[in-house]
């Protein structure tokens, strides 16, 4: 017997508490608002949660409140609205309000298939995606790119997994003030290694960033740079593998070192530290490259290019520029890095990211993404634009009308 609590509308809540009761479960909690339903989580056993995806239902504390007691989430979404704001809480598969209880029952036992959704943002199957996110020895700012852009994909409605695969340290548990005693990431790892890693242990392994504007999951990274051996090429292929079938993105953070260890080893069989950079490169759709705007960080940058190229030849990886400014590199600082970029190693960058040390610096200090923690933030903006443009660009139009075509930037313009 299943203990089920229920939040929904009058209607909906009618249909299922009868078809619930009928089929042997039993109906502990009914109710029609979230902070209610947190309240009786916190006193009753419950096992499942069915929730409606209205914003007076289901929220952040009705999520979280789910994750603590370790109830499972069922949520019905009543049209696009209401799916996108379930998707904006980490809630990727949500049923539609009027499934039928042959649909609504195997997702109360867990055993139900994680659907492709026609029609919605993106189909699992034949559209999720893997972005590594690369830079270059020097801190140019590599772990906070990861993380905005994660944000930002979420904030578009997609699910997101940001999985930190560093192999000499995690940092994006500290930066989103998330607990990093357990790794997510070589968790997942050793599961996949016995052939053990599903969508719901996945989900038991993640950690989940509760944001209004944006939920995503967190895999953590190893808090010991001892641990590397964890993360093997043949493991972080098969985690990035069924990443690609649970989440519509999944972000790495991946580490600067690009050597092949067979050089620095005499044992062939011996595991290799770079081996999880390398893997997440060699399988990425999308491979971001990250340098720092003053001397020491572009000549850095362009040294280590090649060496990236030449690990991950496809696809060709987006050159981002972070901390653009003119104390660091005179007048015109986006044209500066733009003519320095084009002129030693012929490439032409798909972002330059402006300073903004105070809304970083906010965004560490609250544990937040840096949309949430400084919305206004120019270099927000920048990133959003690029996420937008490159990672998860409009659909083009369709019955013959057209878009109008953005207009063109200068390169001295923040872009």
């Amino acid at each position: 017997m299943t203990a089920i609590a229920l939040c929904l509308d009058r209607r909906t809540q009618e249909r299922v508490n009868a078809e619930a009761t009928a089929s042997g479960h039993l109906v502990t909690v009914r109710t029609t608002a979230g902070r209610e339903l947190v309240a009786a989580l916190a006193a009753r056993d419950v096992d499942v949660a069915v929730v409606g995806a209205g914003r007076g239902r289901l929220s952040a504390e009705v999520v979280a409140a789910c994750d603590r007691g370790g109830i499972r989430l069922v949520v019905l979404a009543a049209g696009e609205s209401e799916r996108r704001h379930a998707l904006a809480l980490g809630v990727y598969d949500s049923l539609d309000a009027t499934a039928d209880w042959t649909e609504l029952e195997p997702s109360l036992r867990g055993v139900r298939a994680i659907p492709s959704r026609a029609g919605g943002p993106l189909g699992r199957e034949d559209a999720s995606r893997v972005i590594a996110v690369w830079g270059p020895p020097g801190a140019p700012g590599r772990t906070s790119v990861a993380i905005a852009i994660a944000a930002e994909l979420a904030a578009l409605g997609h699910s997101v997994a940001l999985a930190d695969a560093d192999p000499y340290g995690g940092a994006t548990a500290p930066a989103l003030g998330l607990l990093d005693e357990a790794p997510g990431f070589a968790a997942a790892c050793r599961l996949a290694a016995s052939d053990s890693l599903t969508h719901d242990e996945l989900v038991r392994v993640a950690q989940r960033y509760a944001s209004p504007r944006g939920a995503f999951w967190v895999l953590t990274g190893i808090g010991r740079a001892t641990r590397w051996p964890e993360l093997t090429s043949e493991r972080v292929e098969r985690v990035l593998a069924q990443c690609r079938s649970w989440v519509d993105y999944t972000v790495v953070d991946v580490g600067f070192n690009l050597e092949t260890d067979e050089e620095i080893t005499s044992d062939m069989f011996a595991p290799r530290r770079n081996a999880a950079t390398l893997a997440a490169l060699h399988g990425a759709d999308d491979v971001i490259a990250v340098g720092l705007a003053d001397p020491v960080g572009l000549s850095r940058f362009l040294r280590s290019f090649g060496d990236l190229v030449e690990a991950a030849p496809e696809p060709p990886p987006h050159v981002l520029v972070n901390r653009v400014r003119a104390s660091a590199v005179g007048a015109n600082p986006f044209a500066q890095v733009a003519s320095t970029l084009l002129r030693f190693g012929g490439l032409e960058p798909a972002a330059l990211i402006p300073d903004d040390p105070a809304g970083f610096d906010l965004a560490v200090l609250t544990g937040r993404t840096l949309r949430d923690a400084s919305p206004k933030s120019p270099a927000r903006a920048a990133l959003r634009r690029f996420v937008e443009r490159e990672l998860a660009p409009e659909p083009e139009p369709q019955h013959g009308r057209r878009r109008r075509a953005a207009r063109p930037r200068p390169v001295s313009e923040p872009a």
